[in-house]
């Protein structure tokens, strides 16, 4: 009786410390398709960025002041565009960092609605846009803005669900300028 109680408390243990570095997720809205979709389940490294810098490319969740449909907090999935230090323009539907233009193979539609002007991105902010452009509340819209880093919850790394589509979310903007690849 004493093993059985034991395993269980080793369990629970596992079961929270794991929970100290990953949250799952269910992705509810279409504004990260093509690369995700309503209800994909995701989950998140809460401890990403203790470690490391937020990177362009990287898909974050994060605190908004936006509010759901029944008054609670809204969080909101992006991708980032640019980071602190960064300068930012989207004119003429393209995105522009640091003076060269994104090739963002990832998007729903080749052509990024809205104008942004030479904004430089801040200390402590990033920018962030869903994929689905057309689509999409985010850093564009004066009611998200630039996000606070202080206000993300933590990176989407893995896709559990659907089944078929199990795997690592990888960052497909690698580097400033816009050098896209597949991972």
């Amino acid at each position: 009786m004493k093993e059985w109680i034991r395993d269980i408390l080793i369990a629970v243990a596992v079961a929270l410390l794991i929970m100290q570095f990953i949250k799952p997720t269910i992705v509810k809205e279409h504004s990260m398709e093509p690369t995700l979709y309503e209800n994909n389940y995701i989950f998140l490294s809460k401890q990403q960025y203790r470690f490391s810098d937020i990177k362009h490319g990287q898909i974050v969740v994060f605190h908004s002041n936006l509010e759901s449909e029944d008054g609670k907090e809204k969080l909101l999935i992006k991708r980032v565009i640019a980071v602190p230090g960064d300068e930012l323009e989207i004119t003429g539907g393209a995105v522009y960092l640091n003076g060269e233009m994104l090739k963002e193979d990832y998007i729903k539609e080749q052509y990024t609605i809205g104008y942004v002007g030479d904004m430089m991105i801040p200390e402590g902010k990033v920018f962030v846009m869903g994929d689905n452009r057309q689509n999409s509340f985010d850093s564009r819209n004066p009611d998200v803005g630039l996000v606070s880093e202080d206000k993300i919850i933590g990176m989407a790394f893995l896709r559990v669900f659907p089944f078929n589509q199990f795997g690592l979310l990888g960052r497909t903007q690698e580097a400033r300028g816009g050098e896209a690849s597949s991972a």
